[in-house]
């Protein structure tokens, strides 16, 4: 069956109704997929979600760390994409799916989702500019990275990692062994496709994204932000004044963005007169 738009959209707000379970990750991020490939029918990804899980649960390996890492990077050739990087198919996971190879947190999907389907404990991590995941299991755990193959790292290599993206300065802290949600992981993966439509001045794709960002994340104020502020760029006034005056009402916005978002609306509003 080939979904349509409509009822995708539709089942996306439902999960931003009702919450997403451990079990809806992969299907949500499908979902999400299918947006930007109209007409292809998810029960081959679903199916290749089910085959991963089903090859790593037959793997012999010791621990399930590398039961993923030989299933996921060694059978099924997953791989990071570093020759194109920026390729905005490396963030919809049909097409990695496809092509085999994506950015860190669309291959962490992956992961997640596998171990999660074997009954393991698998969470993405709060690290920044490199999307990392923790496998849990009776007896063990790892930090796992899903662009480089699968390679399970250790204090020193984290503290390295972190080094190379914010200079030898950086301190590894607990914070960035702290869990972050499903939700953000999905938010995360789109955000990646919004960043390159908006550097190629794609601006009305862009806005959808963030349309299909806020089905998923209802209460997250700083999307209704980011929807007015890109309304207002494409010179959408009274439906930019709209988003952002209902951002003003939401709670626990920070007081910076509160003072930005004030100012912009009297500038918009000015214009009306």
């Amino acid at each position: 069956m080939v979904p349509d738009p409509e009822s995708t959209r539709a089942t996306l707000a439902g999960f931003g109704e009702s919450g997403l379970t451990e079990a809806n990750l992969g299907e949500a991020a499908l979902l999400l997929a299918s947006l930007d490939r109209p007409g292809v029918p998810l029960e081959q990804y679903r199916d290749h979600l089910a085959s991963l899980a089903t090859t790593a649960g037959q793997s012999p390996a010791d621990d399930p760390g590398a039961a993923l890492r030989q299933t996921i990077a060694g059978e099924f050739g997953y791989e990071g994409d570093r020759k194109t990087y920026d390729d905005p198919q490396n963030a919809n996971l049909i097409r990695v799916i496809d092509r085999r190879k994506g950015l860190p947190v669309a291959l962490g999907i992956l992961y997640i989702q596998t171990a999660r389907m074997l009954g393991h404990e698998a969470c993405g991590l709060n690290f920044p500019n490199h999307f990392l995941i923790r496998l849990q299991w009776d007896g063990g755990r790892a930090i796992v990275d899903p662009f480089n193959g699968g390679v399970s790292l250790d204090a020193r290599a984290l503290r390295d990692l972190l080094a190379h993206f914010q200079g030898e300065t950086a301190t590894l802290t607990q914070a960035h062994y702290s869990d972050v949600s499903d939700l953000d992981i999905l938010l995360r993966l789109q955000n990646n496709i919004k960043l390159r439509l908006l550097r190629d001045g794609q601006l009305e794709p862009a806005l959808q994204v963030i349309r299909d960002m806020r089905l998923l994340a209802p209460g997250t104020p700083s999307l209704l932000r980011e929807e007015g502020l890109l309304l207002a760029r494409k010179g959408e006034r009274r439906a930019a004044i709209g988003c952002l005056r209902d951002f003003l009402t939401r709670d626990n916005i920070r007081e910076p963005e509160r003072v930005d978002v004030t100012r912009v609306l009297q500038v918009l509003e000015s214009q009306l007169n």
